[in-house]
């Protein structure tokens, strides 16, 4: 088994993590970490839920592109709402950039993400042939 670390360069980068993680064997696995509605730069968008969200899942896109995927091999998404945001408005916005593509889909929603100015996290798992 092998496994890579992906920061795609168009992403920002933080030591204390990484944006995917691939794990090649019979199949490739990818686990995309906790994604923000982020910029280059690590700014949350602003705009609120919906831009935020969007922008999450455009990280997401973007880390799936870095190993050669794209939404259809994505098997299991985690969406984390931070406490008071509407579910129906993060669906909306996930909606206008993730397609039709149904996963396996949990939400959660928690009290406070690692940012405080972050209203929503994404985590994705995918599995490439």
């Amino acid at each position: 088994m092998e496994i890579t670390h992906l920061n795609p360069e168009t992403l920002h980068s933080n030591p204390a993590f990484s944006q995917g993680v691939l794990v090649t064997g019979a199949h490739r696995t990818l686990h995309v970490g906790g994604q923000n509605g982020t910029d280059p730069s690590g700014a949350i968008v602003p705009g609120g839920l919906g831009p935020q969200t969007e922008q999450a899942i455009r990280n997401v896109l973007t880390v799936l592109a870095e190993a050669g995927a794209d939404q259809s091999n994505v098997v299991r998404l985690a969406v984390y709402l931070a406490a008071g945001q509407s579910v129906d408005e993060g669906y909306a916005a996930s909606a206008r950039v993730w397609g039709p593509y149904p996963t396996a889909l949990t939400v959660l929603i928690v009290a406070a993400l690692g940012r405080p100015d972050a209203l929503v996290e994404l985590e994705a798992t995918a599995v490439i042939e």
